[in-house]
């Protein structure tokens, strides 16, 4: 018993008769007949009940068909999954940091491999260091030049933090403010924004951060929300900004940060050609 004769028992109940299954399949009504005939001696009983040049299923057909379409589904399931398998396995896998620059290198990535696909992870910067290492990671992004020899490391992109806050705010009016000048103040934050947060928090250990995950809702929200946001000078977050708030660049060495692109000194394939392509 084969799949293409339980495809064709499949469509002969479904077109009705041989012929109309005959030329759904694309084939001939006698080398149809002849298949199921096959079919039929491998089970080792008729399925159809045969009056003049007419076939209809009798009692044994409908129940082979019903099993013939549960094995046609879990194939199709089979497949599905082999192929969902396959591209996970053919995916670039990378560890960052932070959003932007992942946004960075998929730009990058869609313009010089555009049929290749990335999945990705946001982890702390010594877990991508370790994953590059250990190759969980094809490659890492991070906010310190790795040291080792092990590892190759380029320049991806810089990123600078401000602070967006409503025009009534007292320093609204400022050039630049220290992150010190901000502590307990009250702040719409977006989740998943990597190591921004930690350094936020540090910063800021008496502020109070009410989290949003959806960017969506968080970029309705900051348009009226009374308190502060923070928003990037990044391009791919240029959906951030908020037009009538002040965006006020923040002072602190730390609110500025170059990210690397990671790749291990051996590393084949797509990896290091999309490494060799960040300039």
């Amino acid at each position: 018993m084969e799949l293409e004769q339980l495809r064709q028992l499949d469509a002969i109940a479904r077109e009705g008769t041989m012929s109309a299954a005959a030329r759904a399949l694309h084939i001939s009504q006698p080398a149809l007949s002849r298949s199921i005939q096959r079919l039929e001696a491998d089970l080792g009983t008729s399925l159809f009940s045969r009056a003049g040049r007419g076939v209809t299923l009798n009692d044994a057909g409908r129940a082979a068909v019903e099993w013939a379409r549960q094995i046609l589904r879990d194939e199709r399931l089979m497949r599905d999954a082999i192929d969902a398998a396959a591209r996970r396995a053919r995916a670039l896998r990378v560890g960052t940091v932070a959003p932007a620059p992942l946004w960075r290198l998929t730009s990058l990535m869609v313009e010089a491999f555009p049929r290749e696909t990335l999945t990705s992870e946001i982890a702390e910067g010594s877990a991508v260091i370790r994953g590059v290492l250990d190759g969980t990671f094809d490659l890492g992004i991070v906010c310190e030049r790795p040291a080792s020899p092990l590892l190759r490391s380029r320049e991806l992109m810089r990123e600078s933090l401000s602070v967006t806050l409503p025009p009534n705010h007292p320093l609204a009016s400022r050039s630049s403010v220290p992150l010190a000048e901000l502590d307990g103040s009250t702040f719409l934050i977006l989740t998943g924004i990597g190591f921004w947060r930690g350094l936020v928090e540090r910063a800021l250990p008496h502020a109070t951060f009410i989290e949003q995950d959806d960017r969506v809702v968080f970029t309705q929200l900051a348009r009226t929300t009374p308190h502060c946001t923070f928003v990037t000078d990044a391009p791919y977050m240029e959906n951030d900004a908020v037009p009538g708030r002040a965006v006020v660049p923040l002072e602190d060495d730390e609110a500025r940060v170059t990210f690397y692109l990671v790749a291990r000194s051996g590393a084949a394939g797509l990896a290091s050609r999309l490494f060799d392509w960040v300039a």
